[in-house]
C-alpha cells in the first residue's frame, strides 16, 4: 500500500482476537477498498453515508470523527459497515497474517540498517507510543481515548500519532520499527553547474601537477565569463569535488605509488620458518662519521644477515662502501656461526646481485642466466635466492632492525660530535665536530647488536616477550641445521667469477587480527564500531559508522606464509583488481583533456599604458639663459627663441621661474 495511507487495505490483527488494527475509513478509503455491500465510488459512499445517518450527533467520536491532519474531512468507523464488508475486511486481515510479505520486509530492514542513530532513536519512540496505545486497547479502552491519552502523556501531537498508525498498515508487528522510521532526507539542494564546467574543473585539479584548488577555480570563472555559466561558490565546488572517492583522488593526483600505500600491506607469517632455514640481507650506511686508517673520513657502510623466524642479527660486516666483497664475508661469518640456510631474501642492490654471490640466479640486471656463467657463492652452497621489490621496505623485515639501530646505536653517546642526522634538515648544532675512531665504532655497534638481540620482551608472535636470542636458541637446538664442509668454508674466500582504521591504508587490526574492505578508505581515520563474534574473530566485523550507519562487512585478513608464492600471487591479484577498479572509477569522472583544457583558457593581453596628462614642469629662467649666453655667445640667437617660445606656452605645459640675474 501506499505509505501515505490513500489507499487502505486490510492490515494484519493486532491485539485481542478478532480485532482489527485499521479501524477508521475515509469516503474515498472506502470506495477504493471495493468492499461487498459498498459503493466504489467517492460520491456513492458520501451518499450512502447520509442515507443511513452515519453522522448522527450521537456517534461522534464513536462512529466518525474529524479527520486529523493534512485536508481534513471524515472518517467512518467500520461498525457503521454493512456486516458483510466488516466480514470481507477480517477475512483479509486472516490473510494478510498467513502469508507475511518477507521480500518487502527484508527491504525495511536493509534500509533501516544504513540509517543514522537519530532516525532510529525516533523509530523507537514511535514503536513505543503505539505499543502503549495497543496496551490500553487490549484492557479494555476506547481507541479514541487511548490515543488521545497516550498523545498527551509522551506529549506528541493527535494527528502524528494516527499517522504513524497508518504507516504500519498492512505491516507485521516486528516490523513496525523500519516502517516509523523518518524518510526524510538532506535538505539543501544541489547547485547547478554546466557538465562542460565540470568536465573542465576535474580536468584541471584532477591531475598529476596537483594544483591548488582556488587556482583552479579562478582559471574556471575566467572561462566561466567568457561562456556565460553561472559558477557556484568555490567552497561549494572544492565540497563536491572531495566527494569524489579519495583513493581515486590520489591515484589521478599522486600515482600508482601512492595508491599502493593506502593498499593493506601483506602480512607474513615468519613462524612457517625454523632458525636458519631463511635469513634475509640488506645494506645500511650509518649516520656517524668515522675516520678510516688512512685517514679519510667518511659514513661506513654495513651489510647484515637476519634470521626471518626470531629475526635475530646473524652477522655483519663494515667496509668503506657496500660491495660484494662485504657481502660475502658477512655471508661466511653467518656460515661458519651458525650453518648454511635453505632460503634466503635479498634486496636487488649490485652488491647482491655479483655474479660472484648469485651467479646462476635471476636478478633484475641478469633476467637470462647463461649456461657459461659461474655460479655464485650462494647457488654453490644451495641456497634459493628471493629478490624484494625496489624501494619497498615491507618486504625486508631487517628494515625494522635498522631503524631501532638508527634511533640507539647511532646515537650513541661515544658518537657525540660525529652524528650526522638522518637528513640535511636534521642535523645537529655540532655536526661534523669529529670522526670516531674505526676500531671504536665497530666496539660500539658491536656492543649494540649484541644488546639488540639479548632485549627482552620482544612482542612479534614468533618471540611473544622473549628476546631474539632466546628465540633464536629455543629453535636451533631442535631444527635440521646444514653445516658447511670445509670445502664449503673456503667459496666465502674464493668467490667465483662473473579499532579505529588506519591512517595509511583503511585495515583495522583487533585482537591480533586485520580486516579490510574498499570502504573502510573512506573511514580512516575516523572512529567506527565493529560489531563480531568473539569466539569467532575469523569472520567479517560488521562496521558501523560513528552516527550508526551500516557501512559493510570488511574480511579478515590472515597472514600469509613469509615463502609462500600461491599466497604472494594472491595478493598481487587482489592490489591489481584494486587499481583496475580505481582507474576504472576514475576515468568516468568525466576529466576534460588537459590539452582541450589549456586552450579553452582565455588569452589575458597586456593592457595599453596610459596616456599621460603631466608634464613635469621645465624651470629655466632669464638667469639660466644668459649664462648660457655667456658660456656659448654664438647661440644667443637660440638661445632668446627658446626663450619667447617658453614665455608663449599654456600655463598647464610649462611654468618659467624668473630668476635674478
Amino acid at each position: 500500500m501506499p505509505r501515505d495511507g490513500s489507499t487502505a487495505f486490510a492490515s494484519r490483527a493486532s491485539g485481542a482476537a478478532g480485532a482489527i488494527a485499521c479501524e477508521w475509513f475515509s469516503a474515498a478509503e472506502l470506495a477504493a477498498l471495493a468492499l461487498p455491500g459498498m459503493p466504489t465510488t467517492k460520491g456513492k459512499v458520501l451518499d450512502m453515508a447520509k442515507r443511513q445517518d452515519w453522522q448522527r450527533p450521537a456517534w461522534e467520536g464513536t462512529h466518525w470523527r474529524l479527520r486529523a491532519g493534512r485536508g481534513g474531512g471524515i472518517e467512518y468507523h467500520l461498525a457503521v459497515l454493512p456486516m458483510v464488508a466488516r466480514a470481507k475486511l477480517a477475512f483479509a486481515e486472516h490473510q494478510a497474517a498467513q502469508e507475511p510479505e518477507t521480500s518487502a520486509a527484508e527491504g525495511l530492514w536493509e534500509w533501516y540498517a544504513r540509517q543514522p542513530s537519530t532516525k532510529k532513536a525516533k523509530a523507537e519512540a514511535r514503536v513505543k507510543a503505539l505499543d502503549a496505545v495497543e496496551t490500553l486497547v487490549r484492557a479494555g479502552e476506547r481507541r479514541v481515548s487511548a490515543m488521545q491519552m497516550i498523545a498527551a502523556e509522551q506529549k506528541v501531537a493527535l494527528s502524528s500519532l494516527y499517522e504513524w498508525a497508518k504507516l504500519t498498515h498492512g505491516i507485521a508487528r516486528e516490523d513496525w520499527l523500519p516502517a516509523l522510521a523518518p524518510r526524510h532526507g538532506g535538505g539543501r539542494e544541489t547547485a547547478e553547474l554546466p557538465d562542460e564546467a565540470w568536465s573542465m574543473l576535474k580536468g584541471d585539479f584532477l591531475r598529476p601537477e596537483a594544483p591548488n584548488f582556488s587556482d583552479c577555480y579562478r582559471r574556471l570563472l575566467r572561462e566561466a565569463a567568457r561562456q556565460g555559466w553561472k559558477v557556484p561558490a568555490e567552497r561549494t565546488l572544492h565540497r563536491r569535488m572531495m566527494d569524489i572517492p579519495g583513493h581515486q583522488r590520489v591515484l589521478m593526483r599522486q600515482g600508482v605509488d601512492a595508491l599502493r600505500r593506502m593498499f593493506p600491506a601483506q602480512q607474513r607469517d615468519r613462524g612457517v620458518f625454523h632458525a636458519m632455514e631463511a635469513v634475509n640481507a640488506d645494506g645500511h650506511t650509518w649516520d656517524v662519521f668515522v675516520r678510516w686508517p688512512d685517514g679519510t673520513i667518511g659514513r661506513p657502510h654495513m651489510v647484515v644477515f637476519q634470521d626471518l623466524y626470531s629475526g635475530k642479527i646473524l652477522s655483519w660486516r663494515v667496509d668503506v662502501s657496500l660491495s660484494w666483497h662485504g657481502v660475502r664475508l658477512a655471508f661466511g661469518d653467518m656460515v661458519e656461526s651458525f650453518g648454511i640456510p635453505r632460503l634466503c631474501w635479498l634486496d636487488n642492490g649490485r652488491e647482491f646481485a655479483a655474479k660472484r654471490i648469485t651467479g646462476g640466479q635471476k636478478t633484475r640486471y641478469r633476467f637470462k642466466v647463461k649456461d657459461e656463467e659461474p655460479e655464485g657463492l650462494m647457488t654453490t652452497m644451495g641456497v634459493e635466492v628471493h629478490w624484494t621489490t625496489p624501494y619497498h621496505g615491507q618486504a625486508k623485515p631487517i628494515e625494522r632492525a635498522f631503524r631501532d639501530l638508527a634511533q640507539g646505536a647511532a646515537k650513541h653517546p661515544a658518537f657525540a660530535g660525529a652524528y650526522t642526522g638522518n637528513s640535511p634538515t636534521t642535523k645537529p648544532d655540532n655536526y661534523g665536530k669529529t670522526a670516531v675512531p674505526l676500531d671504536e665504532f665497530l666496539r660500539v655497534i658491536g656492543e649494540e647488536i649484541a644488546e639488540h638481540n639479548a632485549r627482552a620482551g620482544r612482542r612479534s608472535p614468533i618471540c611473544a616477550g622473549r628476546s631474539f636470542d632466546e628465540t633464536f636458541e629455543a629453535s636451533y637446538a631442535v631444527s635440521p641445521i646444514r653445516r658447511a664442509s670445509a670445502e664449503q668454508r673456503r667459496l666465502w674466500l674464493l668467490a667465483a667469477e662473473a579499532v579505529k582504521p588506519r591512517a595509511q591504508d583503511g585495515a583495522i587490526h583487533l585482537y591480533g587480527n586485520r580486516y579490510w574492505a574498499e570502504f573502510l578508505l573512506t573511514e580512516r581515520g575516523n572512529q567506527v564500531v565493529a560489531r563480531f563474534d568473539p569466539d569467532a574473530l575469523a569472520e567479517p566485523l560488521h562496521i558501523y559508522a560513528a552516527d550508526g550507519r551500516y557501512r559493510g562487512a570488511a574480511e579478515c585478513l590472515e597472514a600469509a606464509g613469509f615463502n609462500s608464492v600461491a599466497d604472494a600471487q594472491a595478493q598481487s591479484r587482489r592490489w591489481k583488481q584494486f587499481l583496475r577498479a580505481t582507474r576504472q572509477a576514475s576515468e568516468i569522472q568525466g576529466r576534460m583533456d588537459l590539452a582541450e583544457l589549456a586552450a579553452r583558457l582565455p588569452k589575458i593581453e597586456a593592457a595599453e599604458p596610459p596616456e599621460s596628462r603631466v608634464v613635469q614642469p621645465i624651470f629655466a629662467g632669464n638667469a639660466a639663459l644668459k649664462a648660457l649666453h655667456r658660456a656659448e655667445p654664438e647661440a644667443e640667437e637660440e638661445a632668446d627663441r627658446v626663450l619667447s617660445a617658453l614665455r608663449a606656452a599654456p600655463r598647464q605645459q610649462f611654468r618659467i621661474v624668473e630668476g635674478d640675474e
